[in-house]
């Protein structure tokens, strides 16, 4: 009997795709999950529906949403947090999760989603040739553990 939990990933995250900048975040999230255990789904796309997530496009616009295998919901830096962790980049999972930052990460973060497309179009295309230039650079046996 094979086990379904293994199967299931432990964090999905719900990320807007019309974003370079979330896109390249999510493509840097892909290249270090060598386990597996991120699923990624894109909010814009035709087959995201309320009724399979439980929230609407518009509310995961407003702020990332993850969702991890025991159905818990998780909301904006604590995606990151847990994505970091779960792919071994433990010193930024610690930084976003370091309980005295948290007003102060939330408060950023919150102001970052606001108006990220406006910064996408000034750093996105930037940002995708860099973490693509990284992945490319960087083979997946040695990607450095952060």
């Amino acid at each position: 009997m094979q086990d379904v939990s293994a199967q299931q990933p432990a964090l999905t995250l719900f990320f807007d795709g019309s974003c370079p900048l979330c896109l390249a975040e999510m493509d840097l999230l892909k290249h270090k999950d060598q386990g597996g255990v991120l699923k990624f789904e894109d909010i814009t796309g035709k087959d995201f529906s309320v009724e399979r997530h439980g929230f609407s496009c518009e509310l995961a616009m407003k702020s990332i949403k993850g969702k991890t295998s025991t159905g818990e919901l998780l909301d904006g830096v604590a995606v990151f947090a847990k994505a970091y962790e779960l792919v071994g980049m433990k010193r930024y999972a610690q930084l976003l999760g370091a309980p005295r930052l948290q007003g102060l990460l939330s408060w950023a973060y919150l102001k970052f989603a606001k108006h990220r497309h406006i910064l996408s179009k000034a750093l996105g295309p930037l940002a995708l040739k860099l973490v693509h230039l990284y992945i490319k650079k960087t083979p997946l046996k040695s990607t450095p553990q952060v």
